[in-house]
């Protein structure tokens, strides 16, 4: 359980440091243009590049891939009917966003680019499996939709902090905003689960 707990602190320190890095590059640039306004000032140091929208396709698919991963390892390990239910709704979900992120990217004609985000991600979340991998029975169903609510929370942090006021593309940026409202549906859902666990 330890193990598990510390990859969903991986996880969210992940999210956060991301959120970070896109704060310094927002202040860093705000920065640079009152610097252009007044040379006298000292230049602002270095900050981390912004996504690009390559970046961003690349995480997008990163993270639903790593959920219909999860989802299909639930769907094989558990015998609760309500964690099976929701495993079945992530995998379909998370493929038809992958699907319309995949098609977006295909028509703009970007490839989507590994990042240290989505690197670390699928890291993140491939150690997390492996640590459910252990589990067996409610141990397992416990693990399983804890990481969900957990990740999906982060999952829309990052969405509101970083995915969607970085993208440059309209189109892109429309597609992440139109897929919100799945992310927090199956938050909620997740957090029901949860809670029905717990009795």
């Amino acid at each position: 359980m330890k193990d598990l707990h510390r990859s969903h602190v991986r996880t969210l320190i992940l999210f956060a440091s991301l959120s970070l890095m896109i704060a310094v590059v927002s202040c860093g640039q705000k920065q640079d243009q009152t610097t252009a306004q007044t040379p006298e000032a000292s230049p602002a140091p270095a900050a981390a590049p912004a996504l690009t929208d390559a970046n961003i396709a690349a995480i997008v698919v990163t993270a639903n891939t790593a959920d219909i991963k999860n989802g299909e390892m639930a769907k094989t390990n558990s015998k609760n009917k309500a964690v099976v239910d929701f495993a079945q709704m992530m995998i379909t979900d998370h493929t038809s966003v992958n699907k319309q992120a995949t098609d977006l990217v295909t028509k703009l004609n970007v490839i989507p680019e590994e990042n240290d985000t989505s690197k670390q991600l699928a890291s993140s979340s491939d150690a997390t499996r492996e640590s459910m991998r252990a589990k067996t029975g409610a141990d397992f169903d416990k693990a399983y939709i804890d990481n969900e609510v957990a990740y999906h929370q982060a999952v829309l942090d990052m969405l509101d902090h970083t995915l969607i006021p970085s993208a440059q593309n309209a189109e892109l940026k429309s597609l992440l905003e139109s897929v919100r409202p799945a992310f927090v549906a199956h938050l909620d859902h997740a957090k029901k689960v949860q809670g029905s666990l717990g009795t």
